[in-house]
C-alpha cells in the first residue's frame, strides 16, 4: 500500500466521509473565472473605499490550501494558484453551521478548493475573498511538507518535482522563465528569416557529435536504433535539399557521466545558415544575447555564483592556442610538442589514457580543458581549433591544420560551438575514415556515415552552423548552479529499497 501512514490514512478516511456525504472529493466541472494574481489588481480599488469592501462583486478563486488558520466561529486560508496566494476568510453564518462544520473537520492544507464570495480588506490592511460558497474541489491524501521547514532535500525535489513546485515558488519561476528563454530564441530565429524544423529522434548511425549513443531496438524492422547525439547531419541534408536557414530546438541524449552541466537527456538549438561564415554566426550570437536580454529587461551585469558576468557586446575573441598559453600558462614550446604536453599534464597530476596515441590536436584539447575553459568567465569566443578535434568542420585555406570554428564560454562554460561546415565529400569521407580509426582509442568517436557523405556529393553550399546548450543558458540567465535545477525531471539513479523505506 503506498498510502500507508497514519495521517495519509486519516486523509483518506476524510475523502470517504465526504464521499458518504454526496461530495466528491475529485470532481470535475470547476472552470477558473480569475487568477489570484488578477484578483489582487483588479480588486485594489476596495481599499480605498470607505466600508472597505464591495459586497456586490461577486468573485470565484480557485487553488490549493497552503495555509489554514480555524477559531470557534470563523476560519482564515491562504490558497494558491500559478500566479500567487490570495487569502480567504469563511465563518459560520456566510457557509452555514452545519457545512461550516464539515469544512473545520473534513478540509486542510494541501487540498483544491473553490470559494465563491466578495473582496474586502482586513484591519491588517490585506485585501481578501469573503467567501459565501466554499466547495472541495481535490482531496490531497499525502501532507504537504512542515510549513517552516518546507522542502530542502535536494534528491528528493528532484525525484518528486511536483511536490518541489508546491512548496518552492522560487522554482515555479525558474521553469517559468526557462519557457520565455525558449520562446524569445524561436522568435528571434523566426525574425532573423530562418525555418524552424523536426528530424529524426531515433538515428541509424549517431553522427554529429563526438559522445557515446543510446541504443534502442526497433522491432517491425528488427535493426537497432541510436537515441540522437545530435541532429546535426540531418541538418545538413537539409541545407544540400535547399533551404538556406534551418534550426531545431529539441532533445539530444548521450550516454554519459552525469554533473553539474550534463544530463543525459538535453535541450539544444543547432541553426545552419547558407553562404555565412562563422564570424556571421559569432555576430549573430551576441545579437541574439542583445535580444534576450532586451526582451527580459535584464540589466547587461548578471551574477552568476561568485561572479559578475558582462554580457555587453563585442564579446571578447581569442585564438585557441593562444588561450592556452596567456590564460592557461602552459608555456609556448609545450603546445606543439607531445611528448612535452604528455610530460606537462603528468608534472600537474593529469595523465589521460592512451595519452601515446593521441593525436597533438587530442592533447592540446587535455590543456585546454584543464587550464584554460574555467577562467572564461566573461563571454568569450575561443576560435582558430585544431582540424583534429573538429571532424565536420571546414578547414582553414590560410591553414589546413585549423578548423574555421568557435566555441562561446560564458562562466567556464561552453555554452556554443559553431563553424563553417566541411561541404567537401572527399575530405568529409577521409574524415570520418580517421575518426573510425581513432575508436581503438576514443570509443565517442564518430561513426561513418556514408548517406551523408553522398548528400555532400549533390553539393552542399558554403554553410555555417552552431549548437548553443539551451539548459547551460538557462542556468546562466538564472543564477543556477546545476543543470538539474533547470530540467524539470532531471535524471536520478535509482532508489535502493532502503532509500524508499521498504524492507
Amino acid at each position: 500500500m503506498i498510502f500507508d501512514n497514519q495521517y495519509e490514512q486519516q486523509r483518506i478516511q476524510k475523502a470517504k466521509e465526504l464521499k458518504e456525504m454526496g461530495v466528491n472529493p475529485y470532481g470535475h466541472g470547476f472552470c477558473k473565472e480569475i487568477k489570484n494574481n488578477e484578483f489582487l489588481k483588479k480588486y485594489a480599488y476596495v481599499k480605498e473605499l470607505e466600508t472597505k469592501k464591495d459586497e456586490k462583486a461577486c468573485v470565484k478563486l480557485n487553488g490549493r490550501i497552503k495555509f489554514l488558520r480555524l477559531m470557534g466561529k470563523a476560519a482564515f486560508a491562504k490558497i494558491e494558484d500559478e500566479s500567487g496566494v490570495v487569502q480567504i476568510y469563511f465563518n459560520k453564518d456566510s457557509l452555514g453551521e452545519e457545512w461550516f462544520k464539515k469544512v473545520k473537520k473534513l478540509i486542510e492544507v494541501g487540498d483544491i478548493i473553490e470559494a465563491v464570495g466578495y473582496p474586502f480588506v482586513t484591519r491588517t490592511g490585506e485585501l481578501t475573498l469573503h467567501a459565501n460558497e466554499l466547495r472541495l474541489i481535490t482531496k490531497a491524501i499525502v501532507p504537504l511538507p512542515e510549513k517552516y521547514h518546507g522542502l530542502q532535500d535536494k534528491e528528493l525535489r528532484y525525484r518528486q518535482r511536483y511536490l518541489d513546485l508546491i512548496m518552492n515558488p522560487e522554482v515555479k519561476k525558474v521553469f517559468i522563465l526557462r519557457s520565455r528563454i525558449i520562446s524569445l530564441i524561436r522568435e528571434f530565429f523566426e525574425s532573423h528569416g530562418f525555418l524552424e524544423v523536426e528530424t529524426p529522434m531515433m538515428h541509424p548511425i549517431p553522427g554529429g557529435a563526438n559522445a557515446r549513443p543510446f541504443i534502442t531496438h526497433h522491432n517491425a524492422l528488427g535493426v537497432d536504433r541510436y537515441l540522437r547525439i545530435a541532429p546535426e547531419l540531418y541538418l545538413k541534408r537539409l541545407i544540400v535539399g535547399g533551404f538556406e536557414a534551418v534550426f531545431e530546438i529539441n532533445r539530444n541524449f548521450r550516454n554519459e557521466g552525469m554533473d553539474a552541466t550534463h544530463n543525459p537527456e538535453f535541450t539544444m538549438i543547432e541553426f545552419y545558415w547558407a553562404y555565412h561564415t562563422y564570424e556571421d554566426l559569432m555576430r549573430l550570437t551576441e545579437e541574439l544575447f542583445e535580444y534576450l536580454f532586451e526582451k527580459l529587461g535584464f540589466p547587461k551585469e548578471l551574477p552568476y555564483a561568485e561572479e559578475v558576468i558582462d554580457f555587453s557586446t563585442p564579446f571578447s575573441k581569442i585564438k585557441y592556442k593562444d588561450a592556452i598559453e596567456e590564460i592557461g600558462g602552459v608555456p609556448s614550446e609545450v603546445i606543439e610538442d607531445k611528448p612535452k604536453i604528455i610530460a606537462y599534464l603528468k608534472e600537474h597530476g593529469l595523465e589521460p589514457k592512451d595519452a601515446d596515441k593521441m593525436t597533438l590536436g587530442a592533447l592540446q584539447a587535455e590543456l585546454f580543458d584543464n587550464f584554460v575553459e574555467e577562467k572564461l568567465i566573461n563571454p568569450t569566443f575561443i576560435t582558430h581549433f585544431p582540424i583534429e578535434i573538429s571532424p565536420l568542420a571546414r578547414r582553414s585555406d590560410e591553414n589546413p591544420e585549423i578548423a574555421e570554428r568557435f566555441e562561446l564560454f560564458i562562466a567556464g562554460k561552453e555554452i556554443a560551438n559553431g563553424f563553417n561546415e566541411l561541404n567537401d565529400p572527399l575530405d568529409q569521407y577521409e574524415r570520418f575514415k580517421a575518426q573510425v580509426a581513432a575508436k581503438e582509442v576514443d570509443d565517442e568517436a564518430m561513426h561513418m556515415d556514408e548517406d551523408f557523405v553522398r548528400a555532400l556529393g549533390y553539393g552542399m553550399p558554403p554553410t555555417a552552423g552552431e549548437g548553443i546548450g539551451i539548459d547551460r543558458l538557462v542556468m546562466l540567465l538564472t543564477n543556477q548552479h546545476s543543470i538539474r535545477d533547470v530540467i524539470l525531471f532531471p535524471a536520478m539513479r535509482p532508489q535502493t529499497k532502503e532509500e524508499k523505506g521498504e524492507e
